[in-house]
């Protein structure tokens, strides 16, 4: 398995800690969704070390929090190059070869704000719609060639994004963060966020041979936060 990351220090400490958990051998490769010639040399190197990439999973940060008329020119380029471009041109070079192998998993996460837009999510949920849509246009392309295309889309998941999230949501309205987190823990069903590990469960599961009929679909894991059916 290898993992990408823009930053050496954290990915090689990740590496090291799923190899701890799960005893194989994680691969660090630094690589950055907006750079054509990273995204080149990191599926090279992986081809080059493994043989083949069967599963591509692509899961990009988020840009800044804002709404629609905050976000400049320069701002919805830059997260059109990591939400948009970058996925699919990772997607160029990865498709080809498994269809050939007549295997491959393709996944991107996304986010229930495309499903329910969040008004200061602007740049996310305007992209990460358009991400979608690229997904299931592929998963059209090469479906029958043993390769599925989905999307996960989660809701609110305790990471470092949702604290910054919330944060700037608190400086907007002049809210208190723990009045900005309460409502927002309110408004999932389930009552709490998610675990980061119940995202990876639900990529794992689209990965395995056990999803070969699941294909262009978007699998929502929020709570059942998101009220469209």
């Amino acid at each position: 398995m290898a993992i990408a990351g823009r930053h050496a220090g954290p990915l090689t400490a990740t590496a090291a800690e799923l190899s701890g958990l799960t005893g194989r051998p994680v691969h660090p490769v630094v690589a950055d969704l907006r750079d054509p010639a990273s995204a080149e040399a990191a599926v090279g190197e992986v081809t080059g070390r493994f043989g083949a990439l069967d599963v591509l999973v692509l899961n990009a940060g988020g840009p800044p929090p804002g709404r629609v008329l905050d976000v400049g020119d320069g701002q919805w380029l830059d997260a059109f190059d990591l939400l948009v471009r970058g996925p699919l041109r990772y997607a160029r070079l990865a498709l080809p070869a498994m269809a050939a192998r007549g295997f491959g998993r393709v996944i991107v996460v996304t986010s229930t704000a495309v499903r329910q837009p969040q008004p200061d999510l602007a740049a996310s949920v305007v992209l990460r719609a358009a991400v979608t849509a690229a997904a299931k246009l592929l998963s059209l392309e090469y479906a029958d060639r043993g390769v599925t295309v989905n999307c996960v889309a989660p809701g609110p998941t305790a990471t470092a994004r949702r604290h910054e999230v919330l944060a700037a949501r608190a400086r907007r309205t002049g809210e208190t963060l723990a009045g900005v987190e309460a409502a927002d823990v309110a408004s999932v069903p389930a009552g709490r966020p998610g675990d980061p590990a119940e995202i990876a469960a639900a990529v794992d599961f689209l990965a395995s041979a056990a999803a070969g009929f699941v294909n262009g679909t978007v699998l929502t894991v929020d709570g059942g936060r998101t009220e469209t059916i």
